[in-house]
């Protein structure tokens, strides 16, 4: 049974944003070298939501490594022009 989330839970902005946008594309990464993609594409959809959400400055204090891995690598095997998972059985 999943967690239940909090009624009360506000939204977050500031520096809890982007300390939430950086844990959710390090978890992304560690499916991703785990070669687990549905959990991958999962993480990395809800880490995209978020970043898209970040000002400009906000997205500057987000490591590099972490952007170009979120935006442009996984992008190449998750982005919109790939295959939708379940669609190329045979």
């Amino acid at each position: 049974m999943p967690a239940k989330k909090k009624a009360n839970a506000k939204p977050l902005a500031g520096a809890a944003l982007i300390k939430e946008t950086v844990r959710r594309i390090r978890v992304a990464r560690s499916y991703w070298e785990a070669h687990n993609n549905r959990a991958c594409r999962g993480e990395r959809e809800k880490a995209m939501t978020l970043y898209d959400s970040l000002s400009e400055a906000e997205r500057g204090k987000v490591p590099q490594v972490l952007r170009v891995w979120l935006r442009y690598r996984s992008e190449k095997y998750f982005g919109d022009d790939r295959t939708p998972p379940g669609e190329g059985k045979r």
